[in-house]
């Protein structure tokens, strides 16, 4: 606990470490995202973080010149990872959970680097894992310096990585109720302060930078009685498609290709992404733009169907190949696609609930089933769309429907899928309820 943990240690040390994390993370999410921009803006010749307008103009060869690019990218980076003294890549939640959130530093940043390079080539995966792995690794070494306990060390790092995320989106009080309700698995009111002020400080640094404006752009929709209904039927509908996401992300994670493969696999499948991409360029990338057209209704229904299916067939190929990345926004991504889709029919049947509701409501179920945060995934909602309360009672009543249902049927998160078997059996012995009060780190 944090209050026996500070009266028997330096509690200036760990405040002065919180402060300096928050800073720290606020600068590093600043300079990734230029690099994301830098990188888009000079293969893809659009403006900013508008990719799928760019590779909707660009000619179908460039798609696959880059995306092949891409691969070769990600395989050389991961053969030269391999090899850094700093030992074995280590997954955030692992390191959190296990190792006391000891991560290692070089291969880490260079991992996140790799990613944002990536993705901003257009692989199919989310830009948030590198902001947050640069959190958790500053959280990591400012541990060091002020020889935090092990305890204090975990909280730091996850905070660390909440405030990545907060700083990238600009969501600073989802990114520390992230932190807490699934990175550190326990959203106890003793945590809530250094995660806040973390992730605080964070945002605070990234938007001198950074635009202080909601990461997507909708309507104040409002709810009703259709909508709450259809909240009903689609919850599970969408549990159901998370869990199945979940089991193919630990499919693929146990899959990635070794030795030479590494280098082979990656320029096989992101070509072949690139090809697609020609047709379908709303696959490349995080899905963002996707999302976004999606909460406005600007997205045909029979597209809306095909996105659904072949946006997370995207994704999981770039992690069957190796290829680093985040997995937020592209779950998010596959929720809006899929509400669209299912709203479709409901409209026809029940007139009234604008198209981009559907989509809202649908990212905010499979984020809360896929994340089994449901109270994080409300409030990064609220925050990432810029509404307090326009849709809030259709939103609460998806996510618990859904989070419920797809906890009931596999009670692994999307990151708990990438720990290794024995890994995540230990987390999920630990979450019980029971178990907790005994062996759950503290």
């Amino acid at each position: 606990m944090i209050a026996p943990i500070l009266a028997r240690r330096d509690a200036a040390g760990f405040w002065l470490a919180v402060i300096l994390t928050g800073i720290g993370t606020g600068l590093g999410a600043a300079a990734l995202t230029a690099l994301l921009e830098l990188v888009q803006h000079t293969l893809w010749a659009g403006s900013g973080l508008d990719l799928l307008e760019a590779a909707s103009e660009a000619p179908a060869q460039w798609h696959v010149i880059v995306l092949c690019g891409a691969g070769l990218v990600t395989g050389i980076g991961q053969l030269l990872l391999v090899r850094l003294a700093s030992g074995n890549g280590i997954d955030i939640t692992a390191a959190i959970w296990f190792r006391a959130g000891r991560l290692p530093t070089l291969r880490t940043l260079c991992t996140a680097v790799l990613s944002i390079v990536i993705v901003g080539m257009g692989a199919s995966l989310g830009r948030e894992g590198a902001p947050k792995q640069a959190g958790a690794v500053i959280g990591n070494l400012l541990s060091d310096r002020v020889r935090l306990s092990d305890d204090a060390r975990r909280l730091l790092v996850a905070s660390g990585a909440g405030a990545g995320m907060a700083a990238a989106y600009g969501v600073p009080l989802g990114g520390a109720i992230f932190a807490l309700e699934v990175l550190r698995g326990e959203l106890a009111l003793r945590f809530v302060i250094p995660a806040l002020v973390t992730s605080l400080i964070a945002t605070s640094v990234s938007w001198v930078f950074l635009p202080d404006a909601p990461t997507y752009q909708v309507p104040a929709y409002a709810g009703s009685l259709s909508c709450a209904a259809w909240a009903l039927i689609a919850g599970p509908i969408a549990a159901v498609v998370s869990v199945g996401y979940v089991r193919a992300v630990a499919w693929t994670d146990r899959h990635k290709p070794t030795g030479i493969w590494r280098l082979i696999v990656p320029v096989v499948t992101l070509t072949l992404l690139g090809a697609v991409s020609v047709v379908f360029p709303q696959l490349l990338g995080n899905g963002r733009d996707v999302a976004q057209l999606a909460f406005v209704g600007q997205v045909a229904p029979l597209l809306l169907l095909f996105l659904a299916v072949l946006k997370p067939a995207a994704t999981l190929m770039c992690l069957a190949s190796g290829a680093p990345g985040g997995l937020f926004t592209p779950s998010l991504a596959l929720g809006a696609l899929l509400g669209g889709a299912l709203g479709y029919p409901w409209s026809l049947l029940w007139p009234g609930v604008p198209p981009g509701l559907f989509a809202l409501l649908g990212a905010g179920a499979v984020l809360g089933a896929t994340t089994q945060g449901p109270i994080s995934t409300v409030v990064l909602m609220m925050e990432l769309t810029g509404y307090a309360r326009a849709f809030i009672v259709p939103l609460l009543v998806i996510v618990a429907i859904a989070t419920l249902v797809a906890r009931t049927i596999e009670p692994r998160s999307i990151y708990d899928a990438r720990l290794t078997d024995q890994e995540a059996f230990e987390r999920m012995r630990q979450r019980e309820p029971d178990a907790q009060d005994s062996n759950a780190p503290r």
